[in-house]
C-alpha cells in the first residue's frame, strides 16, 4: 500500500529542484497535491507528469508571499479533495547574496519575506484545515547554512533558515495536542537550479562537493525521501527537529 494513500498535500516551490522532485514522489505515493510556484508552464507540466503516472494534481500560479495565495491553496485542498493533509512549505531563494555592510535593507526583506514570512503565513492557514482533518504533517525547508555553517555573503539567507527552525518548534509545541507535527528539513548542497545561481565552475564545484563527508553533492530525489518520511506515519512520534539531510557536511573537516 501506497503510504499516503488517501492524503492531500500542498508543495510550494514545486517548478523545480526539491519541490519538484518531492511532489512528483508524494504523488506516487498515492497524495493528491496542490501545487504552486511563480511559473505557471513548468507548473502544468508537472501536473500533467503527474497524471500520465496515474496521480492527480492541480496547480496554482502566484507569489508565495502572497497571504491570498496561501489561502487559496488551503481552500483548494479542501474543495477538491476534501481536506488537507500535509504541507511541505519548500519555496525560496537565495536572495541578496552580500557580505553585511553591503546588504540592502530591500535585499534583507526580500530574502526574509520569500523564506520566513512566506512559510509563516503558509502555516497560518494550513494549521487550521489540519485539525479539521483530525491532524497533519507540516514540513519546512531550512537549511544547515544558518544551523551549524555560516557562508559569508548570506546573512539574509541564513537568518530566514534558521528562523524557520524556530518557527517549526513552536508550532509543535502548539499543535502537537491536535495531532499536527511541524518539521524542517535542513539539505546539504543539492543539483537544482538553484545551487547553480552559486556553483558556476568546475573549481567551485569541486570545492563545495569536498566540503561533504559524502564527497558528493544530493540529487532532488534524495531530499525529497526525507519529507516523504517526515510527512508519512512512519514519522508519526517526529515533531519539532531539525532534520539534517546534509551529507554529513555539519560535521565533516576532512
Amino acid at each position: 500500500m501506497n503510504a499516503l494513500a488517501g492524503k492531500t498535500a500542498i508543495v510550494t516551490g514545486a517548478s523545480s529542484g526539491i519541490g519538484r522532485a518531492t511532489a512528483k514522489l508524494l504523488a506516487r505515493e498515492g497524495a493528491r497535491l496542490v501545487v504552486t510556484a511563480r511559473r505557471a508552464p513548468a507548473l502544468d507540466d508537472l501536473v500533467a507528469e503527474i497524471a500520465r503516472a496515474g496521480g492527480e494534481a492541480v496547480a496554482i500560479a502566484g507569489d508565495i508571499r502572497d497571504e491570498g495565495l496561501a489561502a487559496a491553496l488551503v481552500d483548494t485542498a479542501v474543495r477538491r479533495f476534501g481536506g488537507l493533509d500535509i504541507a511541505f512549505n519548500n519555496a525560496g531563494t537565495l536572495g541578496e547574496m552580500a557580505s553585511v555592510p553591503d546588504l540592502t535593507t530591500e535585499g534583507w526583506r526580500d530574502t526574509i519575506d520569500t523564506n520566513l514570512t512566506a512559510a509563516f503565513l503558509g502555516a497560518r492557514c494550513q494549521v487550521p484545515a489540519m485539525i479539521e482533518r483530525g491532524g497533519g504533517s507540516l514540513v519546512f525547508t531550512s537549511s544547515f547554512v544558518g544551523h551549524t555553517v555560516g557562508f559569508p555573503g548570506l546573512a539574509a539567507y541564513a537568518a530566514a533558515k534558521a528562523g524557520l527552525v524556530g518557527l517549526v518548534q513552536v508550532l509543535a509545541a502548539e499543535f502537537g495536542a491536535a495531532g499536527v507535527r511541524a518539521n524542517a528539513i535542513l539539505p546539504g548542497g543539492t543539483d537544482t537550479p538553484m545551487a547553480a545561481a552559486m556553483i558556476d565552475t568546475p573549481e567551485s564545484r569541486a570545492f563545495i562537493e569536498g566540503l561533504f563527508a559524502l564527497k558528493r553533492m544530493a540529487t532532488p530525489e534524495e531530499i525529497a525521501r526525507s519529507v516523504l518520511h517526515l510527512a508519512s506515519d512512519a514519522a508519526s512520534f517526529v515533531t519539532g527537529t531539525a532534520f539534517l539531510v546534509d551529507g554529513g557536511v555539519s560535521i565533516n573537516r576532512t
